[in-house]
């Protein structure tokens, strides 16, 4: 084998200036406030054909009163773990379909970064051959989400179909909403980022809202998607075949997307995997988007 790019053919110098430059990451934003086995939940098979059940977690509990009625069409999410490589075309997806804007470094510094979808990396074992986790966290669309009774505008709230949404027009830019998310999934335009887009009309989707500044924004399931695919049924009778922007991207289907209500669709037979767990379940908000723990195969001589 030959280096296919060598560094001698390069006309390169490398020497010190003695300048200190920040680095703008967003690795260490947005930390979740519990154990990182217990959020990307990971096991080895000898565990799993013991238990297969042994990281599904506990159960959630009945509730005090009734939840209101839902609609004809319930969409939910899974999230495979073991497929997840964590090669970020989901987020680059999301943000060209959602008109996600791009912040720039500084406001990255400020962790004031826009994007709808994240990964968070997870690292365990020795330092010199850590074990990572990977995981795409995005708006869980909880069905008794903590951000909708904290919003006096009632500019976040919940549609018949599970789906967690949002009124921009109503946002008066509290954040009382991001505050209450136990996801930290929620972002705030604290500029007019899209005004300082040099081509918008090439750059933008025209069949989604433009966020002002001082308003909020999260996941919506890519909403507008939804809504072509009933308009196509109302017209054909085709069925609602819907595919988020992220599923779509995914070169590993590590995303899930489709009908709960409906037995036979890929979301609820992933959903109904021994492995499906809920992320921060203790705080009881019943999240539409699941995940399937990764299961590992380790050699055990050499211990990975």
């Amino acid at each position: 084998t030959y280096p296919l790019r060598p560094a001698e053919g390069a006309a390169v110098t490398l020497r010190p200036t003695g300048r200190q430059v920040a680095i703008a990451s967003t690795d260490h934003h947005d930390v979740m406030d519990a154990a990182a086995g217990d959020i990307a939940r990971q096991g080895t098979l000898a565990e799993f054909l013991a238990r297969p059940d042994f990281l599904k977690g506990d159960a959630v509990g009945p509730e005090l009163y009734r939840l209101p009625p839902g609609g004809q069409t319930a969409w939910g999410m899974s999230i495979d773990l073991n497929a997840c490589i964590g090669c970020n075309a989901c987020v680059a997806a999301c943000g060209a379909e959602n008109n996600v804007p791009a912040v720039g470094k500084d406001a990255v510094l400020h962790q004031r970064e826009m994007h709808w979808l994240r990964i968070d990396h997870y690292f365990d074992g020795p330092e010199d051959a850590p074990d990572i986790r990977r995981q795409p966290v995005l708006c869980m669309q909880c069905e008794q989400a903590p951000c909708e009774v904290v919003c006096p505008f009632g500019a976040t709230m919940h549609d018949q179909e599970g789906l967690n949404v949002m009124v921009y027009n109503r946002c008066a830019g509290t954040r009382f909403c991001s505050n209450n998310c136990p996801y930290r999934v929620r972002r705030f335009n604290y500029g007019a980022y899209a005004a300082a887009e040099p081509r918008p009309a090439e750059s933008r989707n025209p069949d989604v809202t433009v966020r002002a500044r001082g308003v909020m924004e999260k996941c919506t399931f890519c909403i507008q998607r939804i809504a072509q695919a009933r308009i196509a049924h109302d017209i054909d009778g085709t069925p609602e075949q819907v595919t988020t922007a992220c599923q779509a991207a995914c070169p590993t289907r590590a995303f899930t997307f489709g009908d709960l209500n409906d037995p036979a669709s890929d979301v609820a037979r992933r959903k109904r995997s021994p492995l499906d767990y809920v992320l921060l379940p203790e705080h009881n908000t019943r999240p539409r988007v699941t995940y399937e723990a990764r299961i590992r195969n380790p050699n055990p001589e050499i211990g990975t």
